[in-house]
């Protein structure tokens, strides 16, 4: 597969994904849906809270690249991430668990990562564990 063809597969699978039962739209093409619901009165991050999170990373294709489960969980300043998370993280509440489909553009854009090919829409599973 070309990587024109790639980015348009990419493309094409989110699209489909946008129109499932259960899936929401966030802004910048940015699509979620809720595995479980957290607590709804808890506050929500903003973009220089220090998140807590479990999370795991998969391409379209279900290869998965990255996760925390099994180790410590991610805690870093919410600024410091991609685009998608730091948008989607905004309007969690702690306990949330997500499902997030971040177009490449909110994500690592044309620029590949190990195991993440340029033009990657990224699937992540992300419960958002705390807020300091």
């Amino acid at each position: 597969m070309s990587k024109r063809e790639y980015v348009q597969a990419n493309k094409e699978w989110l699209e489909a994904k946008s129109k499932e039962e259960g899936v929401k739209a966030l802004s910048r093409g940015i699509y979620y849906k809720v595995l479980k619901e957290g607590n709804q009165s808890s506050e929500q991050p903003n973009i220089r809270s220090i998140i807590t999170a479990h999370y795991t990373g998969k391409t379209i294709n279900g290869k998965k690249f990255d996760s925390s489960r099994g180790r410590a969980p991610l805690a870093c300043r919410l600024c410091d991430l991609i685009n998608g998370w730091i948008i989607a993280l905004q309007q969690m509440h702690i306990g949330d668990k997500w499902e997030l489909y971040i177009p490449a553009e909110m994500g690592y854009g044309r620029f590949s990562q190990p195991g993440i090919p340029g033009g990657s829409t990224l699937i992540f599973e992300i419960e958002l564990l705390g807020i300091a």
